[in-house]
């Protein structure tokens, strides 16, 4: 029987990563991405997926077809583009209580905000602090 539930899901890059190249995750990320609802993609890991996408290119870990197939299943994947910034009054607070790298106390800030008016929203994120961060504020599944 196939998932029905409807979704609303802030991924951040290490979950969209996941869908787009296979690793111990993928499987994980799959199930999420087929879930009907609202799939949210900041700027934010938007830029920072298509730098570990072009890292992977320039190393030489991705051939130039694959590359181009993984930025087509990025364009064309479930996720709608989003244009929105954490509210500067989350930042500092949420930075004391959890021990988070820049990008992810911010990823974990705009889903903070988003939260207001969307209560049921999940961060989805494979990154062990941000997850840990994401369901000490009520944002994992």
């Amino acid at each position: 029987m196939t998932e029905t539930l409807s979704v609303a899901v802030y991924w951040d890059a290490s979950a969209v990563l996941s869908v787009l190249i296979e690793d111990n995750h993928s499987v994980i990320a799959h199930e999420w991405a087929r879930k009907s609802g609202f799939h949210l993609l900041s700027t934010l890991a938007y830029a920072e997926t298509c730098a570990v996408i072009s890292r992977l290119e320039r190393d030489r870990m991705l051939t130039d077809i694959l590359v181009k197939a993984v930025f087509e299943v990025l364009e064309k994947g479930p996720w709608l583009r989003l244009n929105a910034m954490p509210e500067w009054d989350h930042v500092q607070p949420l930075a004391s209580l959890w021990p988070l790298r820049g990008a992810d106390l911010w990823h974990l800030a705009a889903a903070k905000t988003l939260q207001k008016r969307i209560p049921e929203l999940h961060l989805l994120t494979f990154d062990k602090r941000l997850k840990e961060a994401a369901t000490g504020e009520r944002l994992c599944p």
